[in-house]
């Protein structure tokens, strides 16, 4: 494995995380997410171009957090909070309402109970004109419901806030992850490709020792079999590594069919040192999925309030100014002003049935919230573990690729005297080719323990600001 493929490992995986730890590959962050989520796809930008595009890991970062379908969904999430807000904070501020009308009527006086023919009087009066321009304000004096509703909003921006946050760190990981993968798999592609040249290499001389009468024709055959075996294994390495770069392409928005590179040339990052007391601390302050669901239960309360202050009197001020007349010439200021204290007497129990809605909404957002805190928990213990397991792993499986070399070229040389078969070399390849993909898998491994231990702090996108110079 060359350097170039490590260090990207080593520099990611110390910044970038984003949801419960995985010890494995195949329970690696985007896999876990489910096929019709928004964060494996993108919103493809520009249009394709025959330039060969260099991206760097500072690049996925950026145009994940830019095109990344689950983080414009977040942040029309907070777009929709607002409006709502604006909605609740309405029943509060004055409404102004303008309105000029002019009417042409004739009025039948009988029909307003007027006796009029009794005394001489027209049945009818008019036609007469009727010109009004006026301005119509309401303003709420006191009003407890509308204002715990304004309240319970606030929560919820915050909260859509947080929730935004959290998706920005989540696609923070995503994004590294697939460009880790898509590293991985190219390293994969390079080791199979090796191996291939090696079978190469041993069939052929196993048949120049059986023509030159060394070896039995079942050595060559022994050969061909691995080379058919490694060449097919090159094919799916290729195929999994060009996938996981269609994978990226999406989900940082590419354009379609867009050419690009990855660029491997990364500094390596030593990893943070930290506690498991201050690495609970840490992300019990700062997770923003925590703090969302705290703020959702702050909006539950409210609203539950509004609710309850639904029973208590409310106090709102009319008035009305303008010019009434029957031409707009002769028209003539008039007003009125009124005041209206509105008392809730019964209400078909109404109130009851939205107190027991938002009390039962209230006790779901208060145990969501208790989940999450005990998640906390879990996720940055298991981090911890994952992270010591995957560690002696990754020792384990350096000392198994260094000795199945090893072993693959004394029976090479054995081969190659003639005191061996190449059974012992076709074992030899087999035992390369599994320890070189768990060298990989481990390595990946310990890696993404290492990122999840990082996310678990939730700070996955300012990590990324501080050590990368992302803005």
């Amino acid at each position: 494995m060359n350097r170039h493929f490590t260090l990207p490992f080593l520099f990611l995986a110390v910044l970038l995380s984003a949801a419960p730890a995985w010890a494995q590959v195949e329970n690696s962050p985007d896999r876990r997410l489910p096929s019709d989520s928004p964060f494996r796809g993108g919103v493809p930008q520009g249009a394709p171009t025959t330039q060969v595009l260099e991206l760097t890991v500072v690049d996925v970062i950026h145009r994940a957090l830019e095109y990344n379908l689950g983080v414009l969904l977040a942040e029309h999430s907070v777009t929709r909070a607002g409006g709502s807000r604006w909605i609740a904070l309405s029943q509060m501020l004055p409404n102004l309402t303008a309105n000029v009308s002019e009417n042409r009527q004739r009025i039948n006086l009988e029909a307003f109970g007027l006796p009029v023919t009794n005394f001489g009087f027209p049945t009818a009066v008019g036609p007469f004109n009727i010109f009004d321009a006026r301005l119509f304000l309401t303003q709420s004096v006191l009003d407890l419901r509308a204002l715990n509703e304004t309240r319970s909003e606030d929560h919820n921006v915050e909260a859509e806030r947080y929730s935004y946050r959290n998706a920005r760190d989540l696609v923070v990981l995503v994004a590294a992850n697939a460009y880790l993968e898509a590293l991985a798999g190219n390293a994969r592609t390079i080791s199979t490709r090796a191996q291939l040249e090696t079978s190469q290499a041993l069939y052929n001389q196993a048949q120049d020792l059986k023509q030159g009468g060394i070896v039995a024709g079942i050595d060559v055959i022994r050969a061909e079999v691995r080379l058919n075996t490694d060449r097919q294994r090159v094919t799916a390495a290729q195929n999994e590594y060009d996938k996981a770069r269609l994978r990226l392409a999406r989900l940082i928005g590419l354009p379609i069919g867009q050419p690009y590179m990855l660029s491997e040339d990364l500094p390596d990052v030593p990893m943070p040192d930290i506690s498991l007391e201050q690495a609970l601390e840490q992300a019990y302050s700062e997770r923003p999925d925590y703090r969302a669901s705290l703020e959702r239960v702050k909006a539950a309360e409210a609203t539950r309030a509004a609710a309850v202050s639904e029973r208590l009197p409310s106090v709102q001020f009319n008035a009305d100014y303008g010019a009434l007349g029957l031409t707009p010439s002769s028209a003539i200021a008039t007003y009125t002003f009124t005041g209206e204290v509105s008392v809730p007497i019964f209400q078909g129990r109404r109130i009851e049935g939205r107190i027991a809605q938002a009390e039962a909404d209230l006790r779901s957002r208060r145990a969501e919230a208790e989940d999450m805190r005990s998640l906390i928990y879990y996720d940055v213990r298991t981090a911890f573990f994952d992270l010591e397991a995957t560690n002696e792993q990754l020792q384990v499986a350096t000392r198994a690729r260094d000795l199945a070399n090893q072993e693959l070229t004394q029976a090479r040389d054995r081969f190659a005297a003639g005191v061996a078969n190449n059974l012992e070399v076709v074992q030899a390849q087999q035992s390369v080719a599994e320890t070189a993909e768990q060298y990989i898998d481990a390595l990946l491994g310990f890696d993404i323990s290492k990122a999840t231990l990082a996310r678990s702090l939730g700070d996955a996108e300012a990590a990324v600001a501080r050590i990368l110079g992302v803005k």
